[in-house]
């Protein structure tokens, strides 16, 4: 594998995680559970080829993502001998950018991302956490902004973006400049994570929260992920309706939206099919 481009084995299988399909649902289960799911080279790379081709999978509607064993993902592995890049800006911001462009695919696949976060998520797995759609955690969730712990900034990989989107800029502001850890309890009741599950329970809730969303029209869902991501930024709330009106008005016109609207009249699911 390239230093710096993203693949999959020559089977489409990864090195580093593992993908299970499950209908329209992808399990996708970051596995290196001896490092506690740490970022490798590989693992990064693995990622970033992962999500960039969501973008263009149709089949693919909702993806739920974990960790193995005991850990979400601690971050970066910092045991990893990376002396064979050399150094320098040029060779540097290439290497940081093979971690941060993970967060940036996964904000640009249009299916909602779904982390199960079963136990800590420091770091890099604290950034792959905020860039997820949605958040389930277990009571051993700890998550954190570790890069400051290490004589770093604690702005990286979009946690700053995503941080006080979330929680506002008080608690973001504590969370970065401490690099302490929120747990469950917390995370909950800031609204950072949607809840807080037994640990055997955390994947049939991803599901749950996948058949949800899965009842809904494809476009529906692409379109309305779209408009979240473009109207935490949006400069108006002029900006905002002039987006979802056109929204509406194309959606209106698929097929899918009078399945629904047929469907909701006769008492019965739905039956999409993306057109």
């Amino acid at each position: 594998m390239s230093f710096y481009e993203p693949t999959a084995n020559a089977d489409g299988t990864y090195e580093t995680l593992l993908i299970e399909k499950e209908g329209a649902v992808d399990i996708v289960t970051l596995n290196r559970p001896e490092s506690l799911n740490s970022m490798s080279r590989t693992m990064m790379l693995e990622l970033q080829h992962y999500f960039g081709k969501l973008y263009t999978d149709q089949d693919v509607r909702v993806v739920l993502l974990t960790g193995a064993g005991r850990g979400f993902c601690a971050g970066l592995d910092l045991k990893e001998d990376r002396s064979d890049e050399g150094g320098g800006p040029v060779t540097g911001l290439r290497v940081q950018r093979r971690v941060s462009e993970i967060m940036m695919r996964m904000r640009r696949a249009p299916q909602p991302i779904i982390s199960l976060i079963n136990g800590p998520a420091s770091g890099g797995g604290f950034g792959l956490a905020l860039a997820s759609d949605i958040r389930i955690a277990t009571p051993s969730t700890r998550m954190n902004a570790a890069f400051i712990r290490i004589g770093l900034s604690a702005c990286d990989v979009g946690v700053s973006y995503f941080l006080p989107r979330l929680v506002g800029s008080s608690v973001a502001s504590e969370l970065l400049l401490t690099g302490n850890f929120i747990d469950a309890e917390r995370a909950l009741a800031l609204g950072l994570v949607s809840s807080v599950e037994k640990p055997e329970a955390l994947m049939d809730a991803g599901r749950k929260m996948a058949s949800d969303i899965l009842r809904n029209s494809p476009l529906g869902v692409r379109l309305t992920k779209d408009c979240l991501n473009m109207s935490i930024d949006a400069p108006s709330l002029d900006a905002v309706i002039a987006m979802e009106d056109r929204q509406q008005i194309l959606v209106a016109q698929t097929g899918d939206m009078r399945e629904g609207v047929a469907a909701f009249m006769e008492k019965r699911p739905p039956s999409y099919k993306d057109a």
